[in-house]
């Protein structure tokens, strides 16, 4: 079991998390890192007895290869989305495509973003007219949730979480279909500018 988690996340996030896994498990290290470069300089401090885990948590930094690879046993994020809306900004795209339900996904990091095998999902319906910054707050506190639903196997377990049977959606968001979307112009039609609007602002 991990004696040492690092914890990839926002200033903001630091301090509850950290409050969630240290009274699962008295002892534990947790060190924060706030970007990239914190998080290379933690891999390469001396590794603790017992080992050390990497969790990610609503953050859009991406972690390379190489540092998944010298972390102990599988790394995981916590992703502000559903399976069904892997990559970025899934709440904008959600809102724009009318979706009627949302939710969290904690998932293994690999290589590539939003591919790794999912380890935990959660679900909300996503009422009429719901704004893409109200349906935010909704997977922000979705996501907390799931965290402390799998933090005892995250501080405690030998190995592996065990995975889901739930694939990822075909297409990823990316930052260009973001920006591509976020553009008006006279050709589109009122309804394309009410849903692009309202998703994209």
């Amino acid at each position: 079991m991990p004696n040492e988690i690092i914890l990839l996340t926002g200033e903001a996030e630091v301090p509850h998390l950290t409050a969630v896994m240290q009274e699962l498990k008295a002892g534990l290290t947790v060190t924060p890192v706030l970007s990239a470069e914190a998080l290379e300089q933690a891999v390469k401090s001396p590794k603790p007895a017992g080992g050390r885990r990497l969790i990610a948590y609503c953050t859009s930094i991406i972690v390379p290869a190489e540092i998944l690879a010298v972390v102990d046993g599988p790394s995981y994020n916590f992703h502000p989305g559903p399976p069904a809306y892997p990559g970025v900004y899934p709440a904008n795209f959600a809102v724009y495509d009318g979706a009627v339900q949302f939710g969290v996904t904690a998932h293994v990091m690999a290589e590539q973003v939003d591919e790794g095998a999912i380890v935990g999902i959660g679900h909300f319906d996503i009422p009429p007219d719901t704004s893409v910054s109200t349906l935010e707050i909704k997977a922000y506190l979705a996501l907390f949730e799931l965290f402390k639903s799998l933090s005892a196997q995250l501080v405690n377990a030998d190995g592996p979480l065990p995975e889901l049977n739930i694939p990822w959606g075909d297409r990823k968001t990316t930052k260009q279909e973001y920006e591509d979307l976020k553009q008006m112009d006279n050709f589109l039609s009122e309804e394309e500018k009410t849903r692009r609007q309202r998703a994209f602002g």
